[in-house]
């Protein structure tokens, strides 16, 4: 059965966003970018939050020209190729291809999905995540930890309790961020 993973990119001190919602500090470099581009390409289908769709699909209409980075430019070809199911009681309208809005969170409809994925899911937002990993559908968790400190703001990860991981991959890059990858064993000591 394909994977479905949480992927972030977090402060040093778990954060997601500051306490002002921002989250300018979480850019990754060109290093970075690429490396995230190779994690998320084989990612068919992108689940998403309200907010996080917001943040993402501005990926559909970015103007690739000469001064877009390379990795700027993948990630956007990578963004559009892939299908998007965004979860929200909200939000009017999606304004991007290959999007469906969902009213609410059904795990059922999620492990169906993944049943019947040609490749593995991706899931986008920390209180999606958190839903997902509660209703145990998330296999692994991917962090990108910048080497910045924003004190307090939203976690990444918002789960009361998270244990059974095991480390499956880690790497180091020159502008000092941390990547780490996490496996979740069910109802393993």
């Amino acid at each position: 059965m394909p994977s479905l993973i949480y992927t972030a990119i977090t402060s040093v001190d778990g954060f997601v966003e500051d306490a002002d919602g921002g989250f300018e500090w979480a850019e990754p470099d060109d290093e970075v970018h690429s490396f995230i581009n190779e994690l998320e390409r084989p990612a068919v289908t992108h689940l998403y939050g309200r907010r996080m769709y917001e943040t993402m699909v501005y990926w559909e209409n970015v103007t690739v020209d000469p001064t877009t980075s390379r990795a700027s430019a993948d990630f956007a070809k990578i963004w559009r190729a892939a299908d998007k199911v965004v979860y929200s009681s909200s939000l009017e309208d999606v304004t991007s291809s290959r999007t469906r809005l969902e009213r609410s969170f059904d795990p059922e409809a999620v492990r169906e999905m993944k049943d019947r994925s040609l490749g593995p899911l991706s899931i986008g937002g920390a209180t999606l995540a958190a839903r997902a990993i509660a209703d145990g559908l998330v296999d692994e968790i991917r962090l990108v930890i910048q080497p910045v400190a924003v004190g307090a703001g939203r976690p990444a990860l918002r789960v009361r309790e998270l244990e059974h991981l095991e480390l499956v991959d880690r790497r180091t890059f020159a502008c000092g961020a941390v990547y780490l990858a996490y496996r979740l064993r069910r109802g393993e000591p």
